[in-house]
């Protein structure tokens, strides 16, 4: 699915590709963990091992080029060339890459050799790393073959996918999140460039079908300033009438391929989080319940509902 010269560029960057269309790539976040210097927001808000995290992706198409995503989304493929590789290849593969990855902690003074062995045994998937998982044929069989093997599946999407979301009612994931780019349509258009027809009305119905899901659901908005962290009103129209248990406010980033399309200062403070989250939370009728500001991100939750964090 990627030309050589691509999967060379990537594997610099850290990548390991597993298969035809997968990949893997260690957090910053576990290295730091496994060195006992901080755990990733997952951590603070939800009880993930940050340690014991794997972060792939079983696809690399996406349905979006959106302007905050630090990928290269210039090479992002928009549509599926070559075999789809079994859920049993793909989490063997990434297992295998991510502790062939960590090795070298084995040997390091700063590494907490407990966390490291522990390391080597992964807990969590995070299906998350790169383009839009749900274009993978087979994911409900990959969450099924992840569960099998009595760990947790984190399952990002971008919510344009509604049949596959449809067929993940029976193959449920542990935690589904489901990205909220914009607080109305002029602003998603602007912000993600969508490929797909209709974007923003698929994203509504996949929100709407949140109700149907058991499992842990939460929306996140990645804040861009003065993109898409505007219109607290519109957020907070889309957000009460949404059946979620979470909903994270989270900072863009100006990292990786993200700073050739915007500036350091469209990448909002921890504070600037904190007010937005606010604003917006008193008009959903929400609360605040977490935050983690070396993160800049604000966890918001319904006042009637209970607390549903689950402890890993």
């Amino acid at each position: 699915m990627l030309s050589k010269a691509r999967v060379k560029d990537m594997e610099k960057q850290g990548y390991r590709l597993v298969g035809g269309h997968s990949a893997v790539k260690v957090c910053g976040w576990t290295k730091k963990a496994i060195r006992c210097e901080d755990t990733c927001y997952k951590n603070t808000f939800y009880g993930i091992n940050s340690h014991r995290c794997v972060q792939m992706t079983p696809s690399f198409l996406c349905s979006h080029r959106c302007c905050f995503c630090w990928r290269d989304i210039g090479f992002t493929p928009s549509e599926w060339k070559g075999k789809v590789d079994s859920p049993k290849e793909i989490v063997d593969g990434c297992v295998k890459a991510h502790v062939e990855y960590l090795q070298g902690f084995g040997g390091s003074a700063r590494a907490d050799y407990k966390r490291f062995k522990e390391a080597l045994k992964p807990l969590h998937f995070a299906i998350s790393l790169f383009g839009e998982p749900t274009f993978y044929p087979k994911l409900p069989e990959l969450i099924d073959e992840i569960h099998r093997r009595e760990m947790t599946s984190f399952l990002v999407t971008n919510g344009t996918n509604l049949d596959m979301l449809k067929k993940l009612l029976k193959h449920q994931p542990t935690q589904l999140y489901v990205t909220l780019p914009a607080p109305d349509e002029k602003t998603y258009e602007k912000v993600c460039k969508p490929l797909v027809k209709n974007g923003w009305s698929k994203i509504q119905e996949s929100l709407e079908l949140l109700s149907r899901f058991k499992c842990r659901k939460a929306i996140r908005l990645t804040l861009v300033k003065d993109i898409n962290m505007v219109n607290a009103e519109g957020y907070a129209k889309i957000l009460k009438n949404v059946e979620a248990d979470f909903i994270e406010l989270k900072a863009y980033m100006w990292v990786g391929y993200s700073i050739e399309r915007l500036s350091i200062e469209n990448m909002p403070r921890h504070p600037e989080v904190r007010k937005f989250a606010e604003e917006v939370a008193g008009l959903a009728g929400l609360k605040i319940i977490d935050e983690k500001e070396n993160s800049r991100v604000v966890l918001l939750m319904k006042k009637d509902r209970k607390d549903r964090v689950m402890r890993f």
